[in-house]
């Protein structure tokens, strides 16, 4: 009963669409309908500003972070990163908003934070880095994940490597719009970067 109740608020916390709500409390606007459409941080930045952005980068990872260590708080013998993969699925699915959702990508990192603060710094690395590299948050994304799953596998850490596996499918799958705009050079870029200096100079 323990675990389904924690599993529970997992899937409640993760649906909370954190930039769907700052854009429509605060801001007075609706994010599914501008950029991507996408409720999560990137468009968030995009279309509300970088302090929307900072806020709803922050609410997506604490996010998964409280999910994932209810666990620790309740003294249960359950994995987080088990009950932390209801955050993700809340987040792509989320009762609050219609079963839509963002693409997992922020909620899963938090839930990496809570289970190994050492290799959530190390996929944050990643990921900065591979943006710096690219200019493409989407390749970011791409990359930082699919590198936690290697390390997992690396490190033997079969938990892991099985939700970061579940974790990596659901995220290219829900950037598959992204991979063909990458694949044909067309991909959005930040205004920052090494890809974004390039294509700048190609112009």
């Amino acid at each position: 009963m323990q675990i389904l109740s924690m599993a529970l608020i997992a899937y409640l916390l993760g649906s909370i669409p954190s930039g769907l709500w700052i854009g429509k409390i605060f801001y007075h606007r609706d994010i599914t309908k501008e950029g991507s459409g996408n409720i999560g941080t990137t468009n968030t930045f995009r279309v509300l500003g970088f302090k929307a952005g900072l806020v709803v980068l922050f609410m997506d990872i604490l996010k998964g972070t409280l999910a994932a260590s209810q666990p620790y708080l309740l003294h249960s013998p359950v994995n987080p990163l088990l009950i932390g993969l209801f955050a993700s699925l809340g987040h792509t699915v989320s009762i609050f908003d219609h079963f839509h959702g963002g693409k997992a990508v922020a909620t899963s990192a938090g839930i990496l934070l809570a289970y190994n603060p050492v290799l959530f710094a190390l996929a944050a690395s990643i990921f900065v880095g591979t943006l710096l590299l690219t200019s493409m948050a989407s390749m970011a994304s791409l990359v930082g994940i699919s590198a936690m799953f290697i390390i997992a596998l690396f490190l033997h850490d079969w938990i892991l490597a099985t939700v970061a596996g579940i974790l990596t499918a659901v995220v290219f799958y829900r950037h598959k719009a992204n991979i063909g705009r990458i694949l044909r050079g067309q991909e959005a870029m930040v205004n920052f970067g090494l890809g974004h200096y390039l294509r700048t100079k190609r112009k």
